[in-house]
């Protein structure tokens, strides 16, 4: 979830810069030490998430254990004889989610959308990952929820004396319940179902305290059964820092109880694969009778957003200033995780595949979450699948870079 700082009145850059000056007034909070960073968990759950850079054998050998738990013929094997894993990745993007859930749903029309083994998402790709973790059978879900939710769905502005003694700028209350709308218990059934045939649905957030990511297992939490705590790390997910509050997850760790501060995973990264869950762990998997060598990925990024520079007359004010180089770091943020992506594929062999907002096609909005424009984000990403979407098989500038090194 991102952008929103674009239209706001500048008393909201305002209350930003006090509020840096007169911190204090915030919950009283009990951090997690530093050198209990990444042994702590949720109710005694350790299999459901892992921070990168530390070790979860709980969550690592689940993601193996899903080769395990397949059925025969679930997945196709290619001319080389390895079987082949598709995989999702979507991005954040704000109200730009609407382009991915159309080419979704175009895709299943075209009829060529795989059963994906692995989901993952951030942000506004934290709040699609379930549909599209599911299958055809909701891209009319989320259809709805991508062409008629607006601004006052998903947050209310404070007050500036509000925003100033508290956490955020706005409250994100309204998209806490639509959550609760959208995810409801026969989702969280049928994600705990397919979980259970080895497929993984993974989110990400940002582990503020400690600048890590923290990738979920949603299958994981859905067979716990705990819809509670699936919402809430999706809410996580797309709380952008100071514009919303972060998300306060309770955790314990050697007997002691503490707290983590989770907010956007976009903060971090804007998509994400499991190459770095699994990286390293080739002597467990081979344990667990697991031949890597036999097995492929085929990567598919849906880039909510826009990867050609845009072109905006910017105001000579501090809010029209912040929110158009917001824009751009989030903007050039997600071409270089294109770019990560990529290195990781080629390295390994596997295939990749991306899709972005073509930049011939920019809505005008007349509010953050503007129904009529994500209408026509949606369509456009219906149309672009519908008759068979052509997937880039380099980040974008790639190739033109190769083709002029060889003049």
């Amino acid at each position: 979830m991102v952008k929103v700082l674009r239209k706001s009145p500048i008393w909201i850059l305002a209350v930003v810069f006090m509020a840096l000056a007169l911190s204090g007034c915030a919950t009283v909070r009990h951090p997690v030490p530093f050198d209990m960073v990444g042994k702590t968990q949720v109710d005694d759950m350790a299999e459901i998430r892992i921070m990168l850079g530390t070790n979860n054998s709980e969550l690592q050998k689940s993601a193996l254990r899903s080769i395990l738990e397949e059925s025969k013929g679930d997945y196709p094997v290619d001319s080389d004889g390895k079987k082949v894993y598709p995989m999702l990745c979507i991005s954040g993007g704000s109200a730009n989610g609407a382009y991915g859930a159309g080419l979704l749903k175009g895709w299943s029309k075209e009829g060529t959308r795989p059963k994906f083994k692995v989901v993952t998402g951030v942000s506004t790709g934290a709040i699609t990952s379930p549909m599209a973790f599911l299958g055809k059978d909701y891209d009319d879900l989320a259809e709805q929820l991508y062409t008629s939710m607006s601004t006052k769905d998903v947050m209310t502005m404070k007050g500036p004396i509000r925003a100033l003694l508290g956490d955020s700028l706005a409250s994100n209350k309204p998209l806490a319940k639509q959550l609760e709308k959208y995810i409801t218990p026969d989702i969280l059934v049928k994600i705990a179902e397919e979980h259970k045939k080895g497929r993984r649905l993974y989110v990400g957030t940002a582990y503020l305290d400690a600048q890590r990511l923290v990738i979920w297992d949603m299958g994981a939490i859905a067979v716990r059964g705990d819809i509670g705590l699936f919402r809430k790390v999706i809410l996580a997910s797309a709380a952008i820092p100071m514009m919303f509050p972060p998300v306060i997850l309770h955790v314990e760790g050697n007997g002691s109880a503490y707290d983590e501060m989770h907010v956007d995973g976009g903060t971090i990264t804007q998509v994400f694969t499991l190459y770095g869950v699994l990286k390293g762990q080739e002597d467990v998997a081979k344990g667990m009778g697991i031949d890597h060598s036999s097995i492929k990925g085929r990567v598919y990024i849906i880039r909510n957003g826009y990867v050609e520079p845009g072109y905006k007359v910017v105001k000579d004010d501090l809010a029209s200033i912040a929110g158009q180089m917001f824009d751009t770091m989030i903007n050039t943020q997600g071409i270089g995780d294109t770019y990560r992506i990529y290195a990781q594929m080629q390295k390994r062999g596997n295939d990749y595949n991306l899709a972005y907002i073509p930049g011939d096609f920019r809505p005008e909005k007349k509010q953050e979450f503007d129904p009529a424009q994500m209408r026509k984000l949606f369509d456009r990403g219906y149309q672009d699948a519908v008759k068979g979407y052509n997937w880039y098989k380099s980040p974008p500038g790639l190739e033109k870079a190769s083709e002029d090194a060889l003049r």
